[in-house]
């Protein structure tokens, strides 16, 4: 008998990504798309029996950064692991591209803590489309689907310049974005705390927005402030949504900081209220309560101005500490204040570059070498020791702050992190390993916050909306096959703050374009992901 399908999946129970109740039945797939939905009598070339699983649409990661690390890892261990077959890149403000050839070491110097030590990335593509077509012919297990950087794009024409932009360099702004948008990114993002991007005026952004607008785009954001200003820093999102006449993500919401817990009570009342005018915003949200990034970020953004060299010369300077000093202390920093917010011993060093450090908090590595009796001292001579090449996880977050989030229908479900590997060392945020197992097992099976089918559809249609997918994120006749089959009784994260390099339980089959990338819980090699575009 000539099978009719090339997979069959058998008896399952279909979370379809709707939200609306599961209900039983097979799953046929046909050259990389879904043929057919119910009751199958015909074979399959391949065929599993899902009895007792859950099947559901590959898991959409809306805020993610593995366009950082895809050309090192591109079977994506840590996210194909997890079940997310599709991963939206280029967020807050970072995108590899477009590169300006006489400031591209700029961009490396800056993104060195967060690139795969030791691998050449060649650095030979200038276009967002070119740097897609060099992971394309590479090969990924996962989908792509890029943005492009609202800073790097700042970088490649002013650098580390915090001027207000010419009308010249803001058209040439405009027409980065524009070739950006013109080559597939489905939007642009902003990383608002982060040099060069948060050198840019509200003004300044609309402008691009509006060039976003123009292509059917959307707006993502990581705001100006998560902390004391996070209100403020929200109506600014939602002001240049309105302005532009372009969708606005707000990226990884939450209060940072215990004197602002509660806030977001606040600021999802702000997003109603928006929606009701007409301005269409959602946000997302990540199932922890640390979140990560660079260590640069500790300092005050005018320490950056003119790139991490120029930082790491001002650190030298004494009257310069002092200044970072008083700032920090008295709360005047201009963006975030991560350090007041989490204190010395809630900033964990993930990834360094002199990788004794990993592991270990400010605060141990400053008594350790009898520095924590002057500690801003103690951490500007250490930050010029690395070299600022560091990442950190800052613990600054309410558990029920992200509860909250989490089960507010805008919130989709992201991990805002990269794909790394068992064999990549350093410690990374558990994320980039548990995000969508830990929803699936602690705040849905364990806590009961969220039913199944609305955490499902979390992490799946409304992603998928939202950046105008129209044949992902859904299991229905036509759609592209990407599938997780998984045991809803045993899902679980494992990765944790100290041994993050492990894969969660309970995720057996992974399906991303009809193949087959996870096999009981096993790799199989394949690569069939594919650079998405917008239409």
């Amino acid at each position: 008998m000539v099978e009719e399908f090339d997979l069959v999946i058998k008896n399952g129970r279909i979370v379809d990504g709707t939200g609306v109740p599961w209900f039983k039945g097979d799953i046929a797939v046909k050259d990389g798309r879904i043929a057919k939905i119910g009751k199958i009598k015909e074979r399959g070339e391949i065929e599993i029996d899902a009895a007792g699983k859950v099947i559901s649409p590959g898991f959409i990661d809306l805020h993610n950064h593995s366009d950082l690390t895809i050309l090192a890892y591109p079977n994506a261990e840590s996210y194909i692991m997890q079940g997310v077959t599709t991963a939206v890149v280029g967020n807050c403000g970072l995108s590899m591209a477009p590169l300006n050839p006489d400031k591209v070491d700029l961009l490396k110097r800056y993104v060195s803590p967060f690139l795969v030590k030791g691998f050449d990335y060649g650095w030979d593509w200038r276009t967002l489309g070119e740097f897609y077509e060099k992971v394309k012919k590479q090969g990924t297990t996962m989908n792509l689907a890029p943005l492009v950087g609202q800073g790097t794009v700042r970088l490649a024409v002013k650098g580390f310049d915090p001027g207000k932009p010419s009308k010249e360099e803001l058209d040439e702004m405009k027409a980065l974005v524009a070739q950006a948008m013109e080559e597939g990114a489905f939007g642009m993002s902003t990383g608002l705390i982060y040099p060069p991007g948060s050198y840019a005026t509200t003004e300044e952004i609309i402008e691009l927005a509006k060039v976003v607008a123009e292509y059917g785009g959307i707006y993502a954001t990581h705001m100006r402030n998560e902390g004391k200003r996070l209100i403020e820093a929200v109506e600014e999102a939602i002001r240049i949504g309105e302005e532009a006449g372009v969708p606005v993500e707000i990226s990884h919401h939450k209060a940072s900081g215990k004197p602002n817990w509660g806030k977001v009570c606040a600021t999802l009342r702000l997003m109603e209220r928006a929606r009701k005018r007409g301005v269409e915003v959602h946000c997302d949200v990540y199932p922890y309560t640390a979140g990560s990034t660079t260590i640069t970020a500790l300092l005050p953004n005018w320490v950056l101005e003119g790139g991490v060299n120029k930082m790491l010369e001002r650190l030298k300077d004494k009257e310069v500490r002092e200044r970072i000093k008083q700032e920090i202390e008295e709360d005047r920093v201009i963006g975030e204040n991560f350090l007041k917010a989490a204190g010395w011993d809630g900033v964990l060093i993930s990834q360094c570059s002199i990788e004794e450090y990993e592991g270990k908090t400010l605060e141990q590595i400053l008594k350790e070498k009898g520095t924590f009796d002057s500690p801003y001292d103690g951490l500007f001579d250490w930050l010029i020791e690395i070299k600022g090449d560091a990442a950190m996880v800052l613990f600054l977050m309410d558990e029920e702050d992200v509860k909250w989030v989490l089960s507010n229908p805008l919130s989709s479900v992201i991990s805002d992190s990269w794909v790394t590997a068992p064999y990549a060392g350093g410690k990374p945020h558990p994320r980039a390993y548990g995000t969508f197992p830990r929803v699936l097992g602690k705040y849905v099976r364990e806590e009961g916050l969220l039913s199944l089918e609305e955490a499902i559809r979390k992490m799946t249609s409304q992603p998928a909306g939202k950046i105008r997918l129209q044949d992902r994120g859904l299991l229905r006749e036509g759609f592209w096959a990407d599938i997780v089959i998984f045991d809803p009784k045993t899902i679980r994260d494992k990765a944790t703050y100290q041994n993050p390099h492990q894969y969660p339980e309970g995720i057996e089959y992974v399906v991303v374009n009809g193949e087959i990338v996870v096999e009981q819980g096993k790799l199989t090699g394949k690569r069939p992901g594919k650079i998405l575009r917008r239409c």
